[in-house]
């Protein structure tokens, strides 16, 4: 139910923006796609999922010394937990993941731990690049809610940050769990923070992790550029870095299915302050949300000749 309910904000949400702005306008904005653009946002989804394959399995480095899976496993987990993701809240690829590398000899609470220290490294790095591009957007600094969105997102970074290094967070993060009415909640909330907790010796990993998250950010940066000029929008670079790291994190709310229709929002609020028309704004975020699922796609193929117990477990 729940994810029906998420899948049919998505579909009203998207059904609304479109006919605020006209289906036909929005087609007619795509007429003269120039098809080189989008052969090369393609080429840079692809690289970026490797990237974000290759964080994961730094990522792994906390995992207790012969319990981490072979490299093809941990690889195929990966791929077809984001195609998962395609048809679930932002979370949705996340548990597959989680779920799945628990299947494989692994804590639960250690798999739970990888993923959660994935997450909060890649929203932090959008957070980076979207402080950074901020301040020489003048434009976005006069749009109400695009500071508030990347202040929210720097103090959940800072919170996951202290429960990492403070030994105050991690007791009070404790405290709480032993409230938990259940003794195996009680036992899997201890379990994640003892597995948070170990990250804080892997220093250089970390770092790593971050560097490479960063990079993806800016890949995806690129893509949309990419796909703004395959439309011909002739929107400066700037206003890319200064929008998308904001949308990201709105399309990272778990309230609609694959960032669908939150996007559709999203792209016109931001893009609308540098001239762009709501219809090409539009045919913009449809194509970005498209280009995700493209870069999904061999996930998709490994989910589909996978066994019957992977894909009982989705």
């Amino acid at each position: 139910m729940s994810r029906s309910f998420r899948f049919l904000i998505a579909v009203v949400l998207t059904a609304v923006i479109l006919w605020k702005v006209h289906p036909g306008d929005v087609l007619r904005s795509t007429a003269n796609v120039d098809w080189a653009w989008i052969g090369a946002a393609v080429a840079l989804v692809f690289v970026d999922r490797t990237l974000m394959a290759y964080r994961w399995m730094i990522l792994l480095c906390a995992l207790t010394p012969g319990s981490r899976p072979p490299f093809g496993a941990v690889l195929r987990i990966f791929f077809v937990s984001t195609f998962v993701g395609t048809f679930l809240p932002s979370i949705g690829g996340d548990l597959y993941r989680a779920y799945s590398l628990s299947r494989m000899q692994v804590s639960g609470a250690e798999s739970a731990a990888s993923v959660l220290m994935d997450r909060i490294l890649g929203v932090l790095s959008i957070v980076l690049v979207g402080v950074i591009a901020l301040p020489g957007a003048r434009t976005v600094v006069r749009i109400p809610g695009a500071w508030i969105i990347l202040a929210l997102a720097s103090a959940v970074c800072v919170a996951a940050a202290l429960g990492v290094y403070s030994g105050r967070v991690a007791a009070l993060g404790q405290a709480l769990v032993n409230w938990l009415p259940h003794r195996t909640a009680q036992r899997l909330g201890s379990g994640l923070i003892d597995a948070v907790r170990r990250y804080s010796r892997h220093h250089a990993e970390l770092t790593n992790v971050l560097a490479t998250s960063v990079l993806v950010q800016i890949i995806r940066v690129v893509q949309a550029y990419c796909l703004g000029e395959a439309l011909g929008l002739n929107v400066p670079m700037w206003a890319y870095f200064a929008f998308i790291p904001t949308i990201l994190l709105i399309m990272l709310l778990p309230i609609t299915i694959a960032g669908l229709g939150t996007s559709q929002a999203a792209f016109p609020w931001l893009f609308g302050a540098v001239g762009v028309p709501p219809a090409g704004a539009v045919a913009l975020s449809i194509l970005f949300v498209a280009l995700g699922v493209v870069g999904n796609l061999p996930g998709g193929m490994l989910y589909a000749f996978g066994g019957r117990a992977e894909r009982h477990a989705t």
